[in-house]
């Protein structure tokens, strides 16, 4: 009889933040796969767990996945965990999951801490409906046609990103999407947890220039505000503009605040031939 793949949820910081559940799979499980043993060495040893481990790294694992199904298939349980939240979640476990299933293994969730979850809980933002992004992709042309989706969205966004690209990151954000309101959480539940809030532009300012670390989720608003003008409605009003000698750019940033539309998309039509 095959094994059962459990994913289990671990602490994003604090490692008091895993579940009773959670700890008990991983002591029983036959072992663990872990996206990289060394981080996961420091929950295990702080609760006294001492169980075979074997690596499933994101750049490995549909090849490492093989001879993990083939344990499952020979009756072993396997504890799946990444280096913190919940694995297949901008993190590695995905394709394991996904090919446990079709094998007819079973895979069961443990439930527990997600740094999605907790920094959207906190932002102040409605959280009734949202949309996770995940971490935007690296290339321009793709995080720009990303952004132009999900911008007429009116559920709350949240993403990841790397300290290195945070105000990268936000600028790309603001020149998409507006001035929303937005929060960025950093260090969630560490000895340096932050959350900042303010519009985009806001946190641009506040975070140009400085030093950031640690692990980052970004939460802002969804589309609001009254019906998106039309085309027509805003060449009109970046003809206006400009024929009174306003800069492109600072126009189409001022148009975004009232038109529905984004800076980004107001600058390329401003720039367009078919421009009256």
């Amino acid at each position: 009889m095959p094994g059962t793949l459990f994913v289990v949820a671990t602490p994003i910081g604090n490692l008091a933040d895993v579940s009773g559940r959670g700890l008990d799979t991983l002591r029983k499980a036959s072992f663990i796969a872990c996206e990289d043993t060394r981080r996961s060495r420091a929950l295990l040893s702080h609760y006294g767990i001492s169980k075979e481990t074997v690596s499933l790294p994101a750049f490995a694992e549909r090849q490492r996945a093989a001879g993990i199904l083939e344990r499952l298939r020979a009756g072993e349980d396997c504890a799946l965990i990444t280096d913190a939240g919940s694995p297949g979640v901008s993190d590695p476990g995905e394709a394991l999951i996904s090919a446990a299933i079709e094998s007819g293994i079973r895979v069961t969730p443990i439930p527990g801490a997600s740094a999605a979850i907790a920094a959207l809980t906190v932002s102040g933002l409605p959280s009734g409906r949202f949309h996770f992004l995940g971490f935007l992709p690296r290339k321009k042309s793709d995080r720009a046609k990303l952004l132009a989706e999900v911008e007429p969205l009116p559920s709350t966004l949240v993403l990841y990103e790397a300290p290195q690209r945070l105000v990268d990151c936000l600028k790309d954000l603001l020149a998409a999407l507006g001035p929303r309101r937005s929060c960025v959480a950093r260090e969630l539940t560490k000895v340096h947890e932050e959350f900042v809030r303010g519009t985009l532009a806001e946190l641009v300012e506040r975070y140009e220039g400085a030093k950031v670390l640690g692990e980052i989720v970004v939460v802002l608003e969804g589309r609001t505000g009254s019906a998106r003008w039309s085309e027509e409605e805003v060449r009109s009003a970046l003809e206006e503009g400009l024929g009174r000698g306003e800069p492109l750019k600072a126009l189409s940033k001022e148009l975004a605040r009232r038109s529905g539309w984004s800076a980004q998309a107001l600058y390329r039509l401003g720039l367009s031939p078919s421009r009256r």
